[in-house]
C-alpha cells in the first residue's frame, strides 16, 4: 500500500511505503529570512509532515540537505543542532546548489520510518 500526502499534479509532499517515509525537498515559506530563519522554518515544515505521515523527527533515517551558498553551513547547523534529538542522528549529506530561486537559502529532504 501506498499514502501519499500533499498530492498535486507534479509532486506529493510526502509518501509512505512499506513503513518509510519520504518527504519531498522543504524549501522555507518565508524566504525573506536567512538561512538560519529559514531552516528553522523548514525543520518545522518536516515537523508536521513527519506527523501527518505517522513518524516524528526521531525516526529520520536519512537527511539531504542543499544550501545555496555552502559558507552558510555553520548556520545552518545552528538550527539543526537545536533540532535533531540527541542520540536520534540520521545518515546525512549536505551539499551546496543552486536552487529554484536566488532567495532560498536552504532545501532540506528527509526519509524516515513510520
Amino acid at each position: 500500500m501506498i499514502q501519499r500526502f500533499g498530492t498535486g499534479a507534479r509532486m506529493s509532499e510526502a509518501v509512505v511505503h512499506n513503513g518509510t517515509v519520504y518527504l519531498a525537498g522543504q524549501v522555507a515559506g518565508d524566504i525573506t529570512q536567512d538561512v538560519e530563519g529559514q531552516t528553522k522554518q523548514v525543520l518545522a515544515g518536516i515537523d508536521a509532515l513527519l506527523a501527518e505521515a505517522g513518524s516524528d523527527k526521531t525516526k529520520v533515517l536519512r537527511a539531504e540537505i542543499f544550501l545555496a551558498d555552502i559558507k552558510d553551513f555553520a548556520a545552518m547547523n545552528s538550527a539543526w543542532d537545536t533540532w535533531v534529538p540527541a542520540g536520534a542522528t540520521p545518515a546525512r549529506a549536505t551539499v551546496e546548489a543552486q536552487l529554484y530561486r536566488p532567495e532560498v537559502r536552504v532545501e532540506i529532504i528527509v526519509t524516515a520510518a513510520v
